[in-house]
Parts: C-alpha cells; structure tokens; sequence
C-alpha cells in the first residue's frame, strides 16, 4: 500500500511470548503475598454470578437479558440473553479490584457465539468466546489490572442477529478490591403524583452513601436518604422511575423500574417533529425523533402501515428488502388516542457486504498504527471525522507462509506520541458509535502473506479474528501486495480457482464473514497489475511465460463479490494499463482514474476472452483509490483532476476523451486514500476536497 515512496522501518523480529495457562496464573496469584496458596486472595468478587436472584446486579443492553429455569448449569436460575439485528444482548457488572493484582474469569456458557470477558482492566482487556455450545460449556480468561485500576466490567455477550445464548455460574475471582460498589436498591415505590411532582422512596442499601434517582433513563437528582421528590413534570404524564446505590466505589446498576403519572387531564399528544432516518443495514433501518410531552407510545409507520410500537423516541424497523426505498412516518399515543402522523422521511437499504452501513458517499483512509514514517503518527482520537472507514496499517504474518497475523501498535521508541492501548481501544470505540468503521488492514508493502496450506489458512482465520475481537473491528481489508497472490501454472479460469494461495483465501476470508455475521465489513485494496492488467493477461498464460500474478485478485474479488463491501484498486505506484478503449492510460490525470475504474462498473473480458467475462461490481461497492499528497505514493493529481474523475464517473461530464462504458454511476461510494496521516501532512486537502464535493 504504501509503495516505493514511502519511508518505512525495516519488519522487526518481535519474541512471541507464550500464554500461561489459567491453572499457572491462578496458583502464581494465590502465592503472590507470601509463597503459599492463600484462599483469602482469591475472593469471588461477581455478585449474584448463578442470576439466582434474578438479574439484581447485571444490566442488559437494550432490556434482552432475563433469568430462565431451564436450561441452568447450577442452582435454580441461568441468564437468558437474546441478540437483535443492532444489539449483541450484552449484559454487564462492574466489579471492585485492586491496581496491579492478576484475576481469572470463569463461567459456563451454551449457544452459538457467546463471549465472556472484562473492559476497563487499564492492561490488555481479555476476552473468551465459543462459536457453538449445544450443551454448556466453561469458559475462562484471565487479566493483570494497571496501576491505577480500581474496578472493572465484567460482561458476557453473543453476537448481533443470532439466537439467545445462556450464561450461569459467572465468577471473577482474585484480590477483594476493598469498598464494594453497592447492591441494587430493591423496594422502590411512588407516592401519590401531583400534576408536577412524584414521590419516591426504596430500602436503604448497606454500604451506600448515596443514590442516583433517574426519570425515563435519565438522571433527575442525587440524594444521601432513601427518599426523593421528582418535580417540574407535565400534568397527566406517566413517567418511569429507576435509583441507583452509591458510593466511594462506584454506581451500582439501576433498579427495576417503577411508573407513575402524574395527575391532571390527559390530552391526545401533539405530532412528533424530528423524524430522522439512521443508517441503514440491508435489511433495518434505525429512526428517531423528539420526544413528545404526554406521549406514552409512539407507532411507526412503513409505507403508510403501520409497521412496530414503540415506547421512547427511537425505533429500528427490521425485515426489510435490500436496496430498496421505505417511507416513515410515526404517531404519539397515550390514553386519549393517537396523534397526526409525522411529516415522512425516506431512506434507502443498503446492499449486502456491510454496504448498508456505510454512507451513500463514503471516504475510505489508512491509518499509520504500527509504525512512523515521514508523514508523522495521527493518534486514533485525532483522525478527522471526515474518513468513515479507517483502516488500521498494517496486520503482519510471523513468516510469509504462516498465516499467523500480528498487529503490533508502533513502539514509543519510534512513535513518541503513540497513546496507550487502553486510549487506543477507547478512541476507536468512539469513532465507532460516531458512525464510522475501523477494520485491520493485512498485509501491505512489507506483509507477503501466502496461504499456501490448509493449516496456513486456519491459522489466519483464527488470528485475525483474535485482532478483530480485541480491538472490536468492524471487519477485514485485504491490501495484498508483491507476491502474496499469484496462480499456478494451468489455473487459467477466475471463477474456478485452483491455486492453493487463492482458494485458501477465499475460504478463510467466508469463514470470518459466516463468523461475524452480516455487520462484518469486508474491503480489498489491490493493485492494478492484479486487477485491471487481467484485461490483457491472466497469470502465466495458456502458454506459459507471463508474469503468474497478473489479475490474481480476480478469482477472489469474483468469488467474494455477494460478501463485499468495498473494492478501492491503488490506481497509483502503477505502470500504463490498457482500458476498455484499447488504449493505454497513465497516472497523473482523470482519464487514468475514470479508465480504472470504468473497468470495474463495465466488467470487462479475462485475457482478452469474450467467453470469459468479469462481470461488473455495483458502483456502491467501488471507490477510487488515490494518494492523500505528493509524498505518499507516485501517481498523485491535484483535487482539480480528482473532481474531473467524479463529475465524470458520476455526473457523465469533464471526461475528455474517454467515454465510460459502464455508464453515469451517481451512487458511486467514494474514494480511497493512502493515508489519513500524509492527508494531515498536506494540511487535509484531499479530505476537505472529499467532504466539499459530496456536501459533507
């Protein structure tokens, strides 16, 4: 990716240090005071890990955990938690520790994709999983906690869009962490409401100091006894209550909630205003809008029928088509009736790939995470909002035909200001509930990654995955460079691949997608010589002779096309390429930008073959990949030859002599860019250019 011009270390050996199992760790943390096993160490610190009464400290996303009699590991009670299209049914406990002290999780789990681990530890968050458990199963991970760590998450989930899952008997044990966080508050009533105010008391919690008294989710006011008055409502209006234990230690969860409404005469409720559509997936789309005084309900509407219910300002409406458009409308409710529908806003389904997630223009960029290089290092919290996709540079293999990926962040010694793993994770999970996508990267100039055997490949699939989950990845870019592809000799047909290093890939690359479901996002990042020069010439020919890499991407592009979310080819550090007008087109203007990529949106035939035909990719799932600035790579154009490809491409004008032959594509995605680090170099001139165009 990064090419000649790039100024980038030589690949450092880095020792592989082996993981201790769970027995060792657990024995070295009991000896830890005093060279014997000392059980006072290892306390059991979750609270209410058997769910056996009930789901008193545990909080579940999106209101999908609840406690079931059967199936139960132990006892009388297990957790019972179901995925939804945008939740992973997450259910968590915040847990008290000490700084610098070694715990073991434990807990049995049944399903298919459950997770177990803890965030927050101030080292390497663990994290456990299995992909299928028909009968229950024990899990377990261990963690260090840093220096200044005090308390941590302990969480268990599955996985967005598949069945419930169970979990029972969940322990944390290690040192007590000194003052616990508080139970949660039980008993919690409402008094006689007045048309503004509600009275609320609960039993006293042991160890509290104080409580947290919440109104529909959202905090009203804190207190030290156990009683409050809620004031400054609207008159007949039903509200939901929750509290909330508190102390030195921390929050406990909130408590069940309790209704109340207040007194006065109830009013059909006013017409929501705000209607808004998220972003879609393939098949859901997320809505919102302003919440109406007086409503206790709100219906959604689909194409003017009613659709699904829902009692907050807030809905995602699921079991839609693909790539098609839906109006919206919603209604207030309450106990005098249903209020005039809102006034409609449309939004459109994605595709497949993780398309759906994407904007309609979307700007794609690498980060520079593992290493420096002249453009400087870009801190993840610091990359500009303007790039939805980030991908971070580079996951490398141990050797070139192990399979075996490590991303290793760029060392202190050569990036000074790198922030720390924990800043990291917390940054990327911001960029992320800000709508943006950040995938690992393998490969790149200096990762020559061949799967040429079937161990090769198992190893890749369960290493990258290990980089996905610890990092929480929205998904894979393939940037295979140098000789990671090339066909064997007689492998002559792209839809029917034969080559070991092709087909493993494939293989490996639909195993991480059947993993991680429809969310996962899947890009490729080839260079021409891989893609476009198939035009001319496929691997080493009928004859022999040729070059065997020449369009190698093609047979994996073709066999993940239905699983693909984005196809950005480098149309830079390239050499002349023939487009579909038999002519040859050379880097530093439009027309090479518009020949490459027309060849995507046409199809074009293999070697020359009319019988053998690549077909054509849908315009949402191609971008054009281009350098952010002079020094990240040969083939730079000013934004004045970057705008000429788009009105082009999109618009059908200022193509100059070249006709495209795939047509006006408006819903071309985007633009590629190595990298988000040279465009901050250049005082952000690509991505502003990006974010003027499209009306960012």
């Amino acid at each position: 990716m990064s090419g000649s011009t790039s100024v980038r270390p030589p690949k450092r050996l880095r020792p592989l240090v082996a993981a201790a199992s769970t027995a060792l760790l657990t024995a070295a943390m009991l000896t830890a005071a005093g060279g014997t096993a000392d059980a006072v160490d290892a306390a059991e610190l979750v609270r209410n890990g058997g769910f056996e009464s009930g789901m008193s400290d545990w909080t579940c996303s999106a209101g999908s955990g609840a406690t079931v009699s059967t199936p139960v590991h132990g006892g009388t009670s297990a957790l019972k938690a179901t995925p939804a299209g945008s939740d992973n049914a997450r259910c968590v406990q915040t847990v008290t520790v000490q700084p610098s002290s070694d715990y073991v999780i434990s807990g049995w789990v049944r399903g298919s994709y459950v997770y177990i681990g803890a965030s927050g530890t101030g080292t390497t968050d663990p994290a456990t999983w299995t992909g299928s458990a028909p009968d229950w199963t024990r899990l377990t991970t261990t963690f260090r906690t840093g220096p200044n760590t005090t308390s941590v998450t302990l969480y268990t989930h599955g996985w967005y869009g598949t069945g419930a899952y169970y979990a029972d008997d969940l322990s944390l044990t290690g040192p007590g962490g000194g003052t616990q966080i508080p139970a949660v508050p039980t008993g919690l009533a409402a008094g006689t409401p007045t048309a503004s105010s509600v009275p609320l008391s609960w039993t006293a919690v042991p160890g509290a100091t104080g409580y947290k008294v919440y109104r529909d989710g959202v905090l009203a006011q804190t207190v030290t006894g156990t009683s409050a008055t809620v004031t400054g409502l609207t008159q007949a209006t039903t509200y939901g209550f929750q509290v909330s234990a508190t102390n030195s230690a921390g929050e406990s969860a909130k408590s069940a909630a309790v209704s109340a409404t207040t007194s006065g005469v109830v009013v059909v409720p006013a017409t929501p205003t705000g209607l808004a559509a998220g972003t879609p997936t393939a098949t859901t789309v997320p809505l919102s809008w302003t919440a109406v005084p007086g409503a206790t309900g709100y219906n959604v509407y689909r194409n003017g029928t009613l659709a699904q219910t829902a009692t907050g300002p807030s809905a995602t409406v699921t079991g839609l088509t693909p790539a098609t458009a839906y109006n919206f409308q919603v209604s207030a409710t309450n106990s005098a009736g249903e209020s005039a529908k809102s006034a409609a806003v449309t939004a459109t389904t994605g595709t497949d790939g993780g398309g759906g997630q994407l904007p309609p223009h979307a700007l794609v960029g690498y980060l520079h995470a593992s290493f420096a290089n002249g453009a400087g290092y870009t801190k993840m919290a610091d990359v500009p909002a303007s790039w939805d996709v980030i991908n971070l540079s580079f996951g490398e293999p141990t050797s070139v035909t192990s399979g075996d990926i490590r991303f290793v962040r760029c060392p202190v010694t050569e990036c000074p200001s790198v922030e720390s793993d924990a800043d990291f994770k917390a940054a990327i999970r911001a960029k992320q509930a800000a709508g943006k996508k950040v995938l690992i990267s393998i490969g790149g100039q200096n990762g020559q990654v061949q799967l040429s055997t079937t161990a090769a490949r198992d190893k890749f699939v369960e290493s990258v995955g290990r980089i996905i989950d610890e990092y929480g990845l929205d998904g894979l870019d393939i940037d295979f460079e140098g000789h990671s592809l090339s066909l064997n000799t007689g492998d002559t047909d792209f839809k029917n691949p034969t080559t070991p290093v092709i087909v493993n890939l494939i293989s490996a690359v639909k195993t991480l997608k059947a993993k991680y479901g429809n969310r996962f996002v899947l890009t490729m990042a080839p260079e021409t010589f891989f893609v476009q020069m198939g035009y001319q010439y496929y691997g080493s020919g009928q004859w022999g002779g040729q070059d065997p890499r020449c369009g190698s991407y093609l047979p994996v592009i073709y066999a993940l096309r239905d699983d693909l979310t984005l196809l950005h080819v480098q149309d830079y550090n390239s050499g002349s390429i023939m487009g579909l007008d038999n002519q040859y087109h050379s880097m530093g203007g439009a027309d090479f930008h518009i020949a490459m990529t027309d060849m995507l949106l046409a199809g074009f035939p293999v070697a020359g073959n009319t019988n053998n035909v690549f077909p054509a990719l849908r315009p949402e799932q191609v971008a054009i990949g281009m350098p952010a600035s002079v020094q990240a790579g040969n083939g730079w154009v000013s934004t004045t030859e970057v705008n000429k490809a788009l009105d082009c491409l999109t618009k059908g004008s200022n193509c100059g002599s070249y006709t495209p032959r795939g047509g006006v594509r408006p819903n071309l995605r985007g633009l590629m860019s190595w990298s988000i680090n040279w465009d901050r170099f250049n005082n952000l001139e690509f991505s502003r250019n990006f974010d003027n165009y499209f009306g960012s």
